[in-house]
């Protein structure tokens, strides 16, 4: 299964000035922004300063999936950190590497945005995780308490990072070892900080020139599907062997038979509450008529172990939700296959779309687009 958690705040920061008007950025607010801008600055074709992106994910949230793995309902998972860019790679080096730090401070959103005239400064910035006008300025700082400016994170073993090479810029990030340490209380969850990785954002080494980008991703207050999010895969099916498929006759799968899918039972709409088990029939496409003088029960059929596997995906944008994956395997009971989806990660009031995938045994791999579709409700 894949299931997804969204953020309850996010911003970004900048060391920044503006070498027009003065500003200084360094205690500039942007928590309200549609977008995270992480980026690295250039002046006068040289390097001038860096940004940071921050991301949290509430406490309640990842004590929910404290408790589902604890109860066995979730069983060896893994844990990715989904950032979705804004505006492509056209000012983008080729080649650039990202990493990923839990914060070891906690820091408040704040409600300011990149073109607020005066400069909104309430809330976390470069300087300071909080600070309210009128009142002394909270910097961030180190256990001795001197300040530390741009966010202060555990480094050393727990640095995650993403290289690219000519790639999408969206952000996939494997951070499993970082949530884990939040979840068995090794270290206390206050978010994650992106940065461009180690030299790559330092103005003191070559590679600050070498590598240069001006990354957009979607915040939490953007108005599309595309909010970043803290995905959560295992592998929850139950294997299509043995007892478990009671009397169903397993598909014939050389790939000479045209088999076909079909839902039962698909409702319209689903609340975003519930966990929904979407079951499916299987059968020849095309059964061949035969006559007989004595009495036939009639057994459904089901897709073999690891032949049959399921993505869902988002009908206005065609983006895909669930993808197919080693997490999105096709179960069985006696009844039929059939997967379970929680539907606390979709969007309410939007449309999406079930689609299915066969492998056979000569290799092909048959995609089965069939319109199954349904929406969710809040």
């Amino acid at each position: 299964m894949h299931h997804f958690i969204f953020p309850t705040k996010d911003s970004w920061i900048s060391s920044g000035s503006n070498h027009d008007t003065g500003e200084d950025f360094k205690d500039k607010n942007y928590g309200k922004d549609e977008i995270l801008e992480l980026k690295k600055e250039f002046w006068n074709d040289s390097f001038d300063y860096p940004t940071r992106a921050l991301v949290y994910f509430s406490d309640s949230d990842l004590n929910e999936l404290s408790k589902s793995v604890d109860d066995g309902t979730i069983t060896s998972p893994k844990y990715y950190l989904r950032m979705y860019e804004a505006e492509g790679v056209e000012e983008l080096s080729l080649e650039y590497k990202l990493a990923a730090y839990p914060l070891s401070q906690s820091w408040i959103e704040g409600n300011g945005k990149a073109f607020d005239n005066p400069k909104t400064t309430n809330g976390v910035s470069w300087k300071n995780r909080k600070y309210f006008p009128g009142a002394t300025a909270v910097t961030w700082s180190s256990a001795a308490g001197a300040p530390v400016y741009g966010g202060n994170y555990l480094s050393g073993s727990n640095e995650v990072t993403q290289s690219f090479n000519n790639e999408l810029p969206d952000i996939e990030m494997n951070v499993t070892t970082i949530v884990n340490n939040w979840l068995n209380e090794t270290n206390k969850n206050h978010g994650f900080l992106l940065r461009f990785s180690g030299s790559h954002e330092q103005a003191s080494n070559a590679d600050s020139s070498i590598t240069f980008g001006k990354l957009k991703f979607f915040s939490s207050d953007t108005h599309t599907i595309y909010s970043p999010r803290l995905e959560v895969r295992w592998d929850d099916h139950k294997p299509c062997t043995g007892s478990n498929t009671g009397s169903l006759t397993a598909l014939t799968m050389s790939g000479e038979i045209d088999n076909m899918l079909y839902m039962k039972g698909l409702r319209d709409s689903y609340r975003e509450s519930e966990k929904i088990k979407f079951r499916i029939g299987a059968r020849k496409r095309i059964v061949p008529r035969t006559f007989s003088t004595t009495y036939q029960t009639v057994t459904g059929s089901f897709v073999p172990e690891g032949s049959g596997s399921y993505s869902i995906l988002d009908v206005a944008t065609g983006e895909t939700v669930v993808p197919f994956s080693a997490y999105t395997s096709m179960s069985c009971d006696s009844t039929s296959n059939y997967f379970t989806q929680w539907m606390n990660g979709f969007f309410p009031n939007r449309v999406y779309k079930i689609i299915y995938k066969l492998k056979y045994n000569d290799g092909q791999e048959v995609i089965h687009d069939d319109d199954f579709k349904f929406k969710v409700k809040q």
